[in-house]
């Protein structure tokens, strides 16, 4: 797990010693600081976006360290040592995500399954009143879990050496399909709605196809964490100064043959 500043207090923690998971009232604080920092950097962005941003971070095959990767997320001018509560939450839902993707899951169902902190937008617009939906009118909504797939793939774009396809053409081919099924999260969803998941009497604002796409992502993100953990991070190659013949002379200068000088 990549090594986070220090924060202000210990989580809380379970019985079993890990960090409580995140309620609602933490991510509306984790919210409000990105909306504070917003105003000083209009391209800070959405909570949902940094949710797939770290979901991918998490399974990077390189680490990536924190003083890296603050500053492609968030800015320049952020400073951690001055964000510890937004720090304290970001750490403890690193760890979360890290429990879920390890658990031996064979079902969404399952309550130790990862599931993304995603909205849906377009059904909470169609569930207010009229006169406010008017307002949006020719906005472009994001449609569910779009902002969090474009959060993921921003961070796999920004270190593009750590997603190379392995060799393994096996490998490979496990790494091309669970991406595949993350950018397509990344479109529109144009399929008949179906079904709201903003509330459960909500106007429709889903597709079935859309709920499909994000099932196959969440399991392309399990994939992409064991891939990256079996394979471990990449081994640099060593490349080594060509040596001079024994007849060459030696390039130390000397003028004497390399056979009867360094390479002796």
């Amino acid at each position: 797990m990549t090594t986070l500043p220090d924060t202000p207090a210990i989580p809380p923690s379970t019985t079993a010693g890990t960090p409580e998971p995140l309620g609602p009232d933490d991510f509306d604080a984790l919210d409000n600081a990105l909306d504070t920092l917003r105003e000083h950097d209009d391209e800070v962005p959405q909570w949902e976006f940094c949710e797939g941003f770290m979901a991918a971070l998490v399974c990077t095959r390189r680490p990536i360290p924190p003083a890296e990767y603050w500053p492609v997320l968030l800015g320049e001018g952020f400073v951690p040592a001055q964000q510890m509560e937004f720090v304290w939450r970001w750490k403890r839902r690193w760890a979360e995500i890290e429990e879920g993707l390890d658990a031996d899951v064979q079902s969404l169902d399952d309550e130790r399954t990862w599931q993304p902190e995603v909205l849906d937008t377009r059904g909470a617009i169609a569930s207010l009143p009229e006169e406010e939906r008017t307002e949006m009118v020719g906005e472009a909504i994001p449609s569910f879990a779009q902002v969090w797939a474009l959060g993921f793939m921003y961070a796999v774009e920004n270190w593009p050496d750590e997603w190379t396809a392995p060799r393994d053409k096996e490998a490979a081919d496990m790494l091309n399909d669970a991406l595949d099924n993350i950018v397509a999260l990344t479109e529109d969803d144009t399929a008949k709605p179906t079904v709201s998941m903003f509330s459960e009497d909500g106007p429709p604002s889903v597709s079935q196809q859309r709920l499909d796409d994000f099932g196959a992502a969440i399991w392309a993100v399990y994939d992409l964490r064991q891939l990256w953990k079996s394979m471990g991070p990449r081994q640099e190659t060593i490349r080594k100064e060509p040596q001079p013949g024994r007849n060459d002379l030696c390039p130390c200068g000397s003028g004497k043959k390399f056979k009867k000088c360094h390479g002796a």
